[in-house]
């Protein structure tokens, strides 16, 4: 299909509007709209919160009457199903708008085609592909929930020039800069759970919650604890939000215990010698979590990278060198040649204080 100057240029606003849902939409996608009429906007919306109104509907309220003969630009295809809200489809129908050009198809197995489908039977012409890569970038996580039954994860990872996460002593306090911690935030706010191993509770017993003036919720903290050592007293136990453990110990006693101190205890499969840590992941997506931010040590983070569980690796580095007998970032045995190497795609790098922010995307999951 071939798009004009203009469309490009409103759907290109309405991925602007999308991304204001970044930190309310969740379990949802983030969604944005606008209408166009004789070349002017007539209503404008997003999705701004889980079990409100879709961006279609906001962006037909502020149109009113409008938005008849209107184009709708969209930046996931509009529902066709009754959910906590009824179909936009049948908004839109009701509307009279003239033409919807959706930037991708929606892959919710109720919509996925069927919402466009429906539209067109109504005699509304239908376009779609429009900044359809952007479109997906804002959806990463939900995407990969509805077609692999997986969240997308993204592992976070601090860092010296010379690759070291943490002194021999496990000293890691501060490797990066204020403004680098900050970012941080930012990405656990972006995310439905906050992933680590117990052994990064027992050594530094993290809070692993979000501190940014104006967000509400907290992401669920999930902690990996195949043998249940997550110390009742842990400071994450005394935080609001939710913390799972999961685990493969069948001690009913600790297992009461770690209850009674406010942590949700599921029962996952062993494998090997720990928690089958597909299982976890398909566990969280079954719990409607769409994005998963890996916060952990070297054992953790080096074995989901080779079970193929890590999506995107996000890389502060600083300035600084901590030398060679400081702790590195994964734990991969088994690398031994350079055709063992993990190769990463690289797409995105950006100073962020001092610190420069590496962003890539595993190689071998693209």
């Amino acid at each position: 299909m071939t798009f004009s100057a203009d469309d490009h240029k409103y759907m290109s606003r309405a991925l602007m509007l999308a991304k204001k849902g970044f930190y309310t939409t969740a379990p949802n996608p983030n969604v944005g709209c606008v209408l166009v009429k004789d070349g002017e906007v007539v209503g404008e919306g997003w999705h701004e919160k889980a079990g409100e109104a879709h961006a279609e509907i906001n962006a037909l309220r502020q149109a009113g009457g409008k938005a008849e003969g209107a184009t709708a630009y969209v930046t996931l295809e509009p529902c066709c199903h009754q959910g906590k809200t009824p179909p936009c489809t049948d908004a839109l129908i009701k509307a009279k708008v003239k033409r919807v050009v959706a930037a991708m198809i929606d892959p919710h197995s109720k919509v996925s085609g069927q919402g466009l489908k429906q539209l067109e039977t109504a005699g509304i012409f239908i376009e779609h592909g429009l900044l359809e890569e952007q479109a997906k970038a804002l959806n990463a996580g939900f995407i990969k929930r509805m077609q692999k039954r997986l969240p997308y994860v993204r592992c976070k990872l601090a860092m010296s020039l010379d690759g070291r996460t943490a002194m021999a002593s496990g000293e890691s306090k501060w490797i990066t800069s204020a403004a680098a911690r900050e970012d941080v935030q930012r990405l656990r706010a972006r995310s439905s759970a906050i992933l680590t191993g117990v052994g990064t509770v027992l050594a530094d017993d993290p809070s692993m919650t979000v501190r940014l003036e104006g967000i509400d919720s907290q992401p669920i903290r999930v902690v990996v604890d195949t043998n249940l050592s997550m110390p009742t007293d842990a400071k994450m136990l005394k935080e609001p939000g939710q913390t799972v453990l999961m685990t493969c110990s069948g001690d009913e006693h600790i297992t009461q215990a770690l209850k009674d101190a406010g942590a949700d205890v599921h029962m996952m499969p062993y494998c090997n010698t720990s928690v089958d840590l597909k299982s976890v992941l398909q566990q969280l997506s079954d719990m409607h979590i769409n994005d998963v931010l890996l916060e952990t040590g070297a054992t953790l983070s080096g074995a989901m990278l080779q079970a193929g569980l890590i999506d995107e690796l996000i890389i502060y580095m600083a300035p600084v060198l901590m030398g060679n007998n400081a702790l590195g970032l994964f734990a991969l045995p088994g690398l031994e040649k350079m055709q063992d190497k993990i190769e990463l795609e690289i797409t995105d790098t950006r100073l962020v204080g001092q610190d420069i922010r590496i962003t890539a995307k595993v190689s071998t999951l693209l």
